[in-house]
Parts: C-alpha cells; structure tokens; sequence
C-alpha cells in the first residue's frame, strides 16, 4: 500500500491582508554551509501555474543576506539560493524576520521575527510531528509488505487512518486557535478545495476568522467558494441553466425535470466517465419508464467528441454542452472535477451528490420504488 498525506501546497497561495506597520521589512538570513563569497539569493513569490516571478535579488557575504523593501500587505514569498534546489517559505510583512538555516536543508529553516511567520512556524512544529509519524508508518509498512505480514499491515493501516484523523483534528484545532493566522486561511482553502470538511464546518471555521483575514484577497475567495458551494448542497434548489443539444437547440435543466432527475458532468476525454457510462445506462433502462430523466452536461472542447462518445456509449438521454470545458455551468454547480453528478427530487431539489455503481442504483431505487 502507498501511503502518502496531502501536502499543504503553499506555493499557489499568496495572500494579503491590511497591516499597521508602515516602516518597511528587513530579511536577515543566516546560511551555514559551504556557500561562495557572491553567491545570489533570490525573493519571489510565484504565478498560478507555479512560475516563479522575478524579484529582489541579494548576495551571500560571510554566509549572510538581506533584503530590504516596504510590504504593503503580508505576502508569502519563497527565498531561493542559487545552485540550491530547495527554497524557504517567508510571510513578507513589515518589521524584522530572521531566517536561519542550513545550505542542505533549507525545509527545516528556522523563520522568526514577526507575526505571520510565527503562526507558521507553530503550524509547521505541528504538522511536522505527524509527518514524521506519517513516514514511519511507511517504513513499517514497507517491511510488512515485504515479509508478508498480513496482520501487521492491516495494523499499520488502521493506525494511518488514526493518523489522518489526527492530521485534520490538528489543522482544525490550529484554525480556531489562530483566526489572525494567514497560515488558517491557507489550510481551510485546502480543506474547502478538497472537500475533506462538510460545508457547514468550513463555513463555520470561516466565520470563527479574524476580519482581516475574512476581508483580505484569500478570505473574499473562500467566502466566495463557500456561498458556491451553498448553492449546490443537499437540500438546495438546483440552479437552472440552459446550453445547446447536440443539434444545436437550447435546452434547459428545468425543461426536463422528471420525478427524479440526474444531472451528470462528463466528457469524452474523461476515462472514469466512459468507465461508469454503462451503469448509468443500465440505471436509466431500469427506472426511465418510472420517472427517471437524465440530462448529461459535457465539458468537452469538441462537439465531434462529445457526439461520437454518445453514440458509442448508447446515452439514450437528454444532452447538452457549450463545448468549453469547464464552463460557466461547471462554475454554477461548483464542478472541479468530473465525473460529478447531482439528483433532484421532482422539484429540482437536490438530494443527494457524486453517487456511482451500486450506490446510485440504491438512491434511484429508493426514490422511485
């Protein structure tokens, strides 16, 4: 078994937030190891697409660097040493921070000095012990695997479960405990993304926040994702849309409402769509004559695609695509990746989400007996 824990992907996530302090920053690092006299050191912070952004740049003297430079608002950046492959995390914001580290190990570089980089730095402490516990439970595993150990790899499983209960506990407990923190707004857009919280613990995980952290550029985002995210939980009224058939006349969600209806995003492209295509088939031949209605949403790019594909996979159902990928109906439901699927009861309300094989046979089952 490969066991691996998401990682906190603090590279896309800059953020900022209003600050008081108005006389600038100074960096001060401290790098043992072999360095030469010269050696350039580099602040940047990077785009969407993980490109790093030119910016300052300093020079190694006596194994020490600085930058200096007024932040108008905290922004994480990450401090690159040329021929070193491996950067430092640093909250940018107004005041002193002292960084100290290791040539070979800039992972474990100490950062101190002022507020964002101490909820950081209390964040790392944290997660660091679960990760070290994360890597052991690999090393055993490993072990087991190899040897065979059936009843010690089953233990170990149950104890990276444990871990990974652990893990969220931990990143909850620090989001309450830090609602100033930048750091808790960057774990929470994590959690909001992956979905790994129901939508009423983030959303009130959200409102527990700091108002600066609520009203900064990462807070309005989450907020924004939140009230998405609302829009299309159980219990809400499915919003309506509309975007063209295969032949090319508009038709909308509510035009096809049945006693119950899927809504199902798909493409051509997408494998385990094609691959759960033929259940869904087998659902619709079974309940059609008993209300069911289906209305596939493609997001493919290419209408030749997405017609081909619905003629080879016999989707004898409703259909529509704008043939823009991930679109504004995507947008609408809140759909970041597919296969995703939504039912509605005869209203158009949505009971229940993302259900496949058995699971959604067994819903559509217990909605039209």
């Amino acid at each position: 078994m490969k066991v691996i824990f998401k990682v906190l992907p603090v590279l896309l996530l800059l953020v900022a937030c209003s600050t008081e302090n108005k006389s600038g920053y100074e960096i001060t690092g401290n790098i043992a190891g072999p360095l030469e006299e010269g050696t350039q050191v580099f602040l940047r912070k990077s785009d969407e697409n993980m490109r790093a952004i030119p910016g300052d740049t300093a020079l190694i003297s006596n194994g020490t660097f600085s930058f200096k430079g007024d932040a108008s608002a905290p922004e994480l950046r990450y401090i690159f040493i040329e021929g070193v492959n491996a950067g430092i995390p640093v909250f940018v914001e107004n005041g002193s921070i002292n960084i100290t580290a290791h040539r070979d190990s800039l992972g474990s570089a100490e950062v101190e000095g002022t507020l964002q980089n101490e909820y950081y730095s209390d964040f790392v402490k944290g997660t660091r012990q679960l990760m070290d516990r994360r890597n052991a439970i690999n090393s055993e595993m490993q072990v087991a695997m190899q040897s065979r150990d059936t009843a010690n790899m089953n233990a170990l499983r149950d104890e990276f479960f444990e871990l990974q209960g652990s893990a969220m506990d931990f990143e909850k407990g620090f989001i309450a405990e830090h609602p100033k923190a930048l750091i808790s707004a960057m774990v929470l857009s994590r959690m909001l993304q992956s979905q790994a919280l129901s939508h009423a613990e983030v959303a009130n995980l959200f409102e527990g926040l700091d108002e600066s952290i609520r009203l900064s550029p990462l807070g309005e985002t989450i907020n924004t994702q939140i009230s998405s995210q609302q829009r299309t939980s159980v219990g809400s009224q499915a919003p309506d849309f509309s975007a063209p058939t295969p032949s090319g006349e508009a038709l909308a969600l509510n035009d096809v409402l049945g006693k119950v209806t899927l809504v199902d995003f798909w493409a051509a492209w997408c494998r385990p769509c094609r691959a759960e295509n033929p259940n869904i088939v087998k659902v619709y031949e079974k309940y059609k004559d008993k209300g069911l209605s289906i209305l596939g949403v493609s997001l493919d790019r290419n209408a030749a695609d997405w017609k081909n594909a619905i003629e080879q996979d016999g989707l004898a159902w409703h259909h529509v695509s704008n043939v823009r990928y991930f679109d504004e109906i995507a947008e609408l439901y809140n759909v970041r990746a597919i296969p995703a699927s939504f039912i509605l009861d005869e209203n158009g309300v949505i009971v229940a989400k993302n259900l496949r094989g058995e699971a959604l046979e067994a819903k559509i089952a217990e909605l039209l007996p």
